[in-house]
């Protein structure tokens, strides 16, 4: 991992109510990680999603989920500086907080999908994220996000070309980086529970133990 003696460790930033986490976020997730030599994924629970409703299961036990579904996965680790915070977890707050915590030289990966960098001009402050990291747009093999959302030229003016692009900076570039797509969802994985269906080979068996052994979303 990460990109050479005497360089500043880099981290990728996802965050997400993950209420149940599953192989759909952690694939993606290790292909970055992989793709691009970081040196740790830090998974950060909401703790008031701004563009969602709230999680159906408690702060504590989504930690809990994400820290099970990790666990033996070297670089992956659970970040819970959301859940310690009161108010919606504006992502811009958290990379503020993650900027005083590892400095201003520290390459700082933000983390998300197509659909949700297409829907980034609806973010707080969301000009300011690419102030604080750099953001990798995964994307399905030839998918292309949607541009026209934004400001004439503000997204061509960042692009970079490849992972060079980003070590020479703590933020200000975007990346489209394909990776697996997996068709899983929360929402798919707590409605099959609620019908009694399994939801086994749709996210590590060790997260599948703990949710079943305590009924959540029954």
């Amino acid at each position: 991992m990460g990109w050479g003696v005497g360089q500043s460790p880099v981290i990728g930033i996802f965050g997400g109510t993950f209420d149940p986490i599953h192989f759909g976020h952690l694939r993606p997730a290790l292909e970055v990680m992989e793709s691009l030599g970081l040196d740790e994924v830090r998974f950060i629970p909401a703790h008031v999603p701004p563009h969602r409703d709230r999680p159906g299961r408690s702060t504590a036990e989504r930690a809990e989920m994400v820290a099970l579904a990790i666990a033996g996965q070297p670089g992956f680790v659970l970040d819970t500086c959301e859940l310690e915070r009161e108010g919606p977890s504006w992502t811009v707050d958290t990379l503020a907080l993650l900027r005083e915590r590892f400095g201003d030289a520290e390459p700082l990966l933000l983390m998300m999908g197509s659909d949700a960098f297409a829907g980034l001009p609806s973010w707080h402050r969301w000009e300011r994220l690419v102030e604080l990291a750099h953001i990798v747009v995964m994307t399905r093999p030839g998918d292309h996000p949607e541009l026209a959302v934004f400001p004439a030229g503000w997204v061509e003016a960042r692009l970079a070309a490849g992972a060079d692009d980003l070590r020479g900076a703590p933020a200000g570039r975007i990346l489209r980086l394909p990776v697996t797509q997996l068709d899983i969802s929360a929402t798919k994985i707590r409605e099959a529970l609620r019908r009694g269906q399994s939801v086994r080979y749709l996210l590590p068996e060790p997260l599948l133990d703990y949710i079943q052994s305590r009924h959540l979303y029954c």
